[in-house]
């Protein structure tokens, strides 16, 4: 009996969605949990999976189209009897458009490209193995050279997941010797090519990424100011403890804790800055939820660790790592994306030396950090004696809206994040 696929609402205050991209076109077989089309929302980007196992029959919505929650978007078939042969038969005629096909082809990397009889084959192997798992799970199975036979899958039924792999790869980076080519990282090249000339649209995220910020600028009035910051105890620490924290935790440790956990002690003392202006009145939050930027190949966002005040080290970096991690899979939840009270945003990253960000709405302030680099300081001594040594430096940027946040109090509150981070005394992990 057919099913039909429908735009899951995904959170009670979303009430359409826009299809970004079929996974699966009308005639392929699909299993259950598997990945089946990509959704846009204003809170989230997201993966929908097949609601059932069988043959994409019909896709009623085609990508680029914005429809209300619940709406049919697709049928799936059993794949059995009439049905089957009826979606099959469009695959064995299918090279004999070659005008529409070379065009096609045109606008995409060849590596995406696969003859009908390699994608069987693929199948073939699949079923010869016997490990469910999704074209895209057998890509990066070949890409990172996995036999998928030794990964532990943890969807239905035991189907390989995109994550079981990407874990797969990692722990296989620090259980083995590193191998001579390193793993491949997402390029534009995963992206539609751009052609220069051409007028291309706007992508779903990315109109509600200038719409949000066009809102933020006219809505609060923005200041910033900056702090350098002596990181090298941090630096030092993370350097000593970094390969045993993973052995020992299962978890990278990166930069991202010990800013986050600097900025609640701060945001302790100076309570205002983790209020937000409702009206003519200051809301100030019980906990801080820290926003915590992700950026992502398709643009940027903001997932949240609720609750940040009542982690420790450990918790506030594995919860890093799992927004981390599920907002570059697309496995965030509208609920993940909601209730920021401060937002740390990390343009160092990429090598800038400090940033002006923009706040987050309805947040009161923004804490930008630059890129960590060596630089030559004049230390001072217990005894007062001066000294010039390369330490490791980092510039740290707060972004305020000055209806609510006084500059005199923005300055204190930098000098707490400040003085943390120089005298770091908490244990990691």
């Amino acid at each position: 009996m057919p099913t039909d696929v429908v735009m899951p609402q995904m959170g009670e205050s979303i009430f359409e969605g826009t299809i970004t991209k079929w996974l699966k076109k009308a005639g392929e077989k699909v299993q259950r949990d598997e990945p089946l089309f990509e959704i846009s929302t204003d809170k989230v980007d997201a993966e929908i999976p097949a609601p059932a196992s069988g043959i994409l029959q019909e896709i009623k919505v085609s990508e680029g189209n914005t429809v209300q929650v619940n709406t049919v978007v697709g049928v799936i078939g059993d794949g059995d009897g009439a049905s089957a042969a009826k979606n099959a038969a469009p695959a064995s005629v299918a090279p004999a458009p070659a005008k529409k096909e070379t065009k096609e082809a045109s606008a995409r990397p060849p590596a995406a490209i696969a003859p009908p009889r390699e994608k069987e084959k693929e199948e073939d192997e699949e079923g010869a193995s016997d490990v469910r798992s999704s074209p895209l799970v057998r890509k990066l199975a070949r890409e990172h050279n996995v036999d998928l036979a030794q990964v532990n899958g943890t969807g239905t039924g035991g189907r390989v997941t995109k994550q079981d792999i990407l874990d797969f790869v990692e722990h296989r980076k620090t259980d083995a010797a590193p191998v001579a080519t390193p793993a491949p990282r997402p390029t534009p090249a995963s992206a539609p090519a751009v052609i220069p000339g051409d007028l291309v649209p706007m992508s779903q995220m990315r109109k509600i990424i200038a719409q949000r910020m066009i809102e933020s600028r006219r809505t609060s009035a923005h200041v910033h100011c900056m702090f350098e910051v002596d990181m090298t105890r941090i630096v030092n620490l993370r350097n000593k403890l970094k390969n045993g924290f993973e052995q020992r935790y299962g978890a990278r440790l990166t930069f991202m804790p010990f800013f986050v956990r600097a900025a609640i002690i701060a945001l302790q003392q100076f309570p205002i800055v983790n209020s937000s202006l409702e009206g003519d009145s200051l809301r100030y939050h019980k906990h801080v939820n820290a926003g915590i930027a992700v950026a992502l190949d398709w643009g940027l966002i903001v997932p949240v660790l609720k609750s940040a005040d009542e982690l420790n080290f450990l918790g506030l970096q594995r919860g890093i790592t799992d927004l981390g991690e599920r907002a570059r899979t697309k496995k965030l939840l509208p609920a993940d994306v909601e209730g920021a009270t401060f937002t740390i945003t990390n343009p160092g990253q990429f090598g800038a030396v400090f940033g002006l960000p923009i706040i987050n709405q309805p947040n009161a302030a923004i804490l930008g950090v630059g890129g960590i680099t060596k630089q030559p300081m004049v230390i001072t001594d217990k005894d007062g004696a001066d000294s010039i040594a390369i330490r490791s430096v980092v510039h740290l940027t707060l972004g305020y809206d000055h209806r609510i946040i006084d500059g005199a109090v923005a300055d204190q509150f930098m000098a707490v994040v400040k003085k943390t981070l120089e005298n770091w005394s908490e244990e990691v992990g």
